[in-house]
């Protein structure tokens, strides 16, 4: 019985075997293309597939998505952007697989749950802080979907104190603060003479002022947000994981110091943020839940 998980990532396509030895360098994986995304996602599958039936398909994408048509609108995906019947596309691809999606954000929590810091919580929040910021929210044991599947988009909860524009139009969201862009951009109005997050993350390691104030700022903003959220749905444990997010990252501190500030209220002196150990393999361990899920519906 061959499963495989499909990721449609902010920076990546990717794909990989669900299996009990899997490993990272096991995943297929390329940039995401400007044009032929669909071809190019057809041959992570086939190639994979190697000719074999299979069984199930798990997709994670990034957002917008409807959950009940299986189009998504990912923004990093330009050709997308008026809606691609991506479910539809893989069933084709595989007609005797059951094939389900779910947002990013709620592959994530799953896979948390599942595999990593989480699984031991009922009530839980996950984050991963890249190009975009996502997350997915765990309740009573069970994942929050949401009406159209697009429920724990974190990236887009308000942050007292900020007024940056955001992509979605909106200001002062976490992600005009804490995602990639964001970050880089106000490290270079500052002076920084980086262009990638990762680098930022180097720099502030090395003691970079300007580097270290970039991740400060977002420490705070992303404590603000876990703070508001850890409040409105009395959880116990805050998973926080990317590119600037690992553990021993300038981040921490101004995370945990605003965290402990804010979540005052008495029911929540148990609450943690930990840094997440799955890595680049949290969305397709997700996917891969999701398609174990789907053959047992």
């Amino acid at each position: 019985m061959t499963i495989l998980a499909l990721e449609i990532g902010t920076t990546r396509l990717a794909a990989i075997e669900i299996a009990d030895d899997v490993g990272s360098d096991q995943v297929q994986q390329i940039p995401i293309p400007r044009q032929g995304a669909w071809d190019k996602v057809r041959e992570l599958l086939l190639r994979i597939a190697a000719g074999r039936e299979i069984a199930a398909v798990g997709i994670a994408s990034n957002g917008p998505i409807d959950m009940a048509s299986g189009v998504v609108a990912p923004a990093q995906v330009q050709e997308w952007q008026s809606g691609f019947p991506l479910v539809e596309s893989v069933q084709q691809l595989f007609p005797a697989a059951s094939v389900a999606m779910a947002l990013d954000g709620v592959c994530l929590s799953l896979a948390e749950r599942h595999f990593g810091a989480t699984r031991e919580v009922m009530d839980s929040l996950s984050i991963h802080l890249s190009e975009t910021v996502f997350g997915g929210v765990m309740v009573g044991g069970f994942v929050v979907v949401g009406r159209t599947g697009n429920a724990g988009q974190i990236g887009h909860v308000l942050v007292p104190g900020y007024d940056d524009p955001c992509v979605c139009g909106g200001r002062g969201c976490l992600e005009s603060v804490a995602g990639a862009p964001a970050l880089t951009a106000w490290a270079r109005q500052q002076g920084w003479a980086g262009n990638a997050v990762t680098g930022l993350a180097t720099d502030a390691q090395a003691g970079d002022r300007i580097a270290l104030a970039a991740l400060e700022r977002a420490g705070i903003a992303v404590g603000r947000a876990i703070a508001s959220v850890a409040a409105l749905l009395d959880i116990d444990r805050v998973v926080v994981g990317g590119p600037i997010a690992a553990a021993g990252s300038a981040l921490w501190k101004p995370l945990q110091n605003t965290v402990a500030m804010h979540a005052r209220l008495p029911f929540l002196p148990g609450l943690r943020v930990v840094s997440s150990e799955l890595a680049d393999l949290g969305l397709l361990a997700g996917a891969g839940v999701i398609a174990l899920t789907s053959q047992n519906a």
